[in-house]
């Protein structure tokens, strides 16, 4: 049985990857430091599974704060998903939170990593944001990032890092870039979130732009098995690899989707894009596909169905936030 260690382990991603572990038959600690993004009782509620694990631990606190060292002495294999997420928000003065979080705590863990993290593989979540506006659609991975946030911007900074740390100090770093991420648990911030939740409730859904920005959608579920396969995977080391859902869809097209499995037609209203929204992604999953073995497997009706049941379920009133475009 294998010890990961998974930061942002109470997280919509990092959550779901906890419990896939634990059901692997893994031991698991998780790290978290429950930043005030969305509320806490949320995040907790994402690990009330793995909670009933005995081969779960939970440790709270900031990853530039706490001894690394230790955290990876600890394990066997590193998952770090933790990061401040959110394109909108990284502009203006909450930027230092971007660069504490995603830069600073990924140098931090991997210069622990240089140290005791022999013979183990570090896996890092970055995102389809470091592309921008990419020229080439479906986008490889040596197409040149041209990130359009300063989130981006971070993603790639941290990403750089673990190529780095692994082509100079001899760290198996493995960096995986996320594409539009969906499903149960998802952020309330986030635009499938927010449009199954209006659906719910009955009230006009929001979408930023005129809805025909198109995005490379991929369900939880796929992305945490290609995480789980990118740990395991025998592959050199600093290796980026796309993850995407398997093709474009317009956040029009979704909408279409979600009034199907609502059996009634959706209150759609449009206002301005925003800043740092590209207009299309798509990922080319080659790479993946070749080397870490990996298909995703969910189609969007199955997933937009599986997250619109997950709202359905929730007892707890939905706290009132603008919903996004999908980003």
């Amino acid at each position: 049985m294998a010890r990961a260690l998974v930061t942002g382990a109470a997280g919509f991603i990092g959550s779901h990857l906890v419990d896939a572990l634990l059901a692997d038959g893994h031991a698991v600690l998780g790290v978290d430091c429950f930043n005030d993004n969305y509320p806490a009782a949320d995040k907790h509620a994402n690990l009330a599974g793995a909670r009933r694990h005995d081969a779960f631990e939970l440790l709270t606190g900031d990853l530039c704060d706490l001894d690394a060292h230790a955290l990876i002495e600890r394990s066997d294999m590193v998952f770090h998903l933790a990061g401040e997420p959110g394109v909108r928000g990284s502009w203006g003065k909450r930027f230092d939170r971007y660069t504490h979080h995603n830069v600073g705590a990924t140098q931090h863990l991997l210069e622990a990593m240089v140290e005791v993290g022999a013979g183990k593989r570090f896996v890092y979540a970055s995102s389809s944001s470091v592309y921008g506006d990419a020229l080439t659609l479906p986008t490889p991975e040596d197409t040149t990032p041209r990130p359009l946030s300063p989130y981006g911007v971070t993603k790639l900074a941290a990403e750089h890092l673990c190529v780095l740390y692994g082509e100079e100090q001899g760290v198996d770093t493995v960096a995986l870039r996320f594409f539009s991420v969906y499903g149960p648990r998802q952020r309330p911030d986030m635009a499938f979130r927010r449009f199954c939740e209006a659906i719910v409730e009955g009230r006009p859904i929001e979408v930023f732009g005129d809805g025909r920005q198109s995005r490379d959608f991929t369900f939880v579920a796929d992305i945490v098995a290609a995480t789980c396969a990118a740990g395991a995977a025998t592959i050199p080391p600093g290796r980026v690899y796309n993850l995407g859902g398997g093709g474009s869809v317009s956040v029009n097209r979704a909408l279409e989707t979600l009034a199907a499995l609502a059996g009634r037609p959706l209150d759609v209203r449009h206002g301005e894009r925003q800043e740092g929204d590209v207009v299309d992604t798509g990922a080319d999953t080659t790479r993946a596909r070749a080397e870490l073995r990996w298909t995703p497997r969910t189609t969007l009706s199955e997933g937009l169905a599986a997250e619109l049941r997950w709202v359905q379920d929730r007892a707890v009133p939905f706290p009132r936030i603008r919903s996004l475009s999908a980003s």
